[in-house]
């Protein structure tokens, strides 16, 4: 989750937003954006979706190869 929270992070400080407006931004409540940015692993995929579609992305299957690994 550290890679996502680190994304959102920045893509938000890059668009200069507080976590408040970047929630409103986003469509969603304030404590999704803070659990994200704290890298909680307990996040609806569907608003985690919703933040990532601001910057055209959407979480995704990937194959665990040992670059991305959780050890």
């Amino acid at each position: 989750m550290d890679h996502l929270a680190d994304f959102i992070k920045a893509k938000r400080k890059q668009l200069g937003l507080t976590q408040e407006e970047f929630a409103d931004k986003a469509g969603v409540a304030l404590t999704v954006i803070r659990k994200i940015e704290q890298g909680k692993d307990n996040l609806s995929l569907a608003k985690v979706n919703q933040v990532l579609m601001l910057f055209g992305h959407v979480l995704a299957p990937t194959r665990n190869t040992d670059a991305t690994r959780n050890s």
